[in-house]
């Protein structure tokens, strides 16, 4: 009994790749909030802290908490192929509804959001209070969906009679891969309704370059893999991205120049805030109480967020865990594709796939917007980084199922 209970309540020691990094951002946080480790101007005498905002500080110190405890609890109890195909299918129900739910919304202009009241809005937001969160979001239920799609795709043909193909053709529709491809499309629609320029551009690209590292380092590559993928371009993107409006999405990336966008400036006029506080940072959830001081002048809006998680993560923590939570991501990448490539359980292989695709889109959508901020967003990536640890060690299912008995 107590053996078991061991089992559940401590993850693998594999996971400190990811429980490690968000321990680092604890531990920062809480320093950030030791009083009297700077030099006090009050004139009362009372103690400050190194964060300039600590109220907000503690709130990301207690959700950092809960990302933790969170993965704590996926590597712990995700330790079976069941759990493993539950989690993922629990992240593509629930951006089928945030889908579905955004296209209803927008689609119909003359009613009001039903849970929040909110008025409508010709970009697509879902239960999110910005499309753009709502755009990352959907990309990352995407890569999660295609990931588990391409695990179920056969590794061989059944065969070149007409009657074979026929009857494989028949078995794909009435089997959940249709379902499955349905609510994919569901939430590409999604995706384009929200007109966000890096959200739709880092999914395909993303999607893109990794479906092309697959077609020749794939290990017993699906047979229908290429033509799985070519359907997201060709089915999704044009077709149904046309009947959509993916014409706005194009005409806004055209559209967009340097001279009418100011998240550029905020960049470099944030440089010189992170050059203060190079080591631990102005506080996390600090930015919009230190930006002011630093702007310049005016913009074409109020900035409460960089609209670049790595200058914001380097202005409220510091860059060296900045620094550590980047090669964090880089290592789960690597060890995607290190799946992807050298391991031979199509499960595995597909989320993965998945998975791969998440931290590329991730890594590219951070360089003009702030989804990390979003606590949805930033759980769900969470999963994603715990699922790549898992997929690559987790055994081959018959051979736990021998280990078991």
């Amino acid at each position: 009994m107590k053996s078991n209970l061991n089992w559940h309540l401590l993850p693998p020691k594999q996971s400190l790749v990811i429980l490690a990094p968000i321990l680092a951002v604890i531990a920062v946080l809480g320093i950030q909030l030791i009083p009297g480790l700077t030099a006090s101007e009050n004139t009362l005498n009372t103690l400050t802290t190194l964060s300039i905002d600590p109220t907000q500080t503690k709130v990301m110190l207690i959700k950092s908490i809960t990302y933790f405890m969170f993965a704590w609890l996926i590597f712990s109890y995700v330790n079976h192929v069941d759990a493993l195909k539950k989690v993922c299918y629990s992240i593509i129900a629930a951006g089928l509804f945030q889908a579905l739910y955004a296209t209803y919304l927008n689609l119909n202009s003359d009613i009001t959001s039903p849970l929040f009241g909110y008025q409508h809005h010709d970009r697509a937001t879902g239960s999110f209070t910005y499309w753009n969160f709502l755009a990352n979001y959907l990309a990352l239920c995407l890569s999660i969906g295609i990931g588990l799609l391409i695990s179920q795709l056969a590794l061989s043909s059944s065969g070149s009679q007409l009657r074979a193909k026929l009857r494989g053709v028949i078995t794909i529709l009435l089997s959940s891969k249709m379902l499955l491809r349905l609510s994919l499309i569901a939430m590409i629609i999604a995706l384009i309704l929200t007109r966000s320029r890096m959200g739709n551009s880092a999914f395909f690209i993303s999607l893109a370059a990794i479906s092309l590292f697959a077609f020749f380092f794939y290990n017993r590559r699906p047979r229908y893999l290429r033509t799985l993928i070519v359907s997201f371009f060709i089915l999704d993107l044009i077709i149904v991205g046309a009947m959509f409006g993916l014409e706005k999405v194009k005409e806004r990336l055209v559209e967009t120049s340097l001279s009418s966008e100011t998240r550029d400036e905020v960049v470099s006029d944030s440089l010189p805030l992170i050059l203060d506080n190079p080591i631990l940072g102005s506080g996390g959830g600090s930015f919009y109480t230190a930006f002011p001081a630093y702007q310049p002048g005016p913009y074409s809006g109020f900035y409460d967020n960089a609209h670049n998680d790595y200058i914001q993560f380097a202005v409220e923590l510091g860059l060296p865990i900045t620094l550590l939570l980047g090669a964090m991501m880089l290592f789960a990448l690597y060890q995607a594709i290190h799946t992807m490539v050298k391991r031979k359980t199509p499960l595995y292989q597909g989320i993965a796939f998945g998975c791969a695709v998440a931290i590329l889109h991730m890594l590219l959508h951070s360089t003009v917007d702030y989804s990390l901020q979003a606590g949805a967003n930033a759980l769900t990536f969470i999963v994603i980084l715990c699922l790549v640890i898992i997929t690559a060690h987790l055994p081959h299912p018959k051979r736990r199922h021998s280990q078991d008995s």
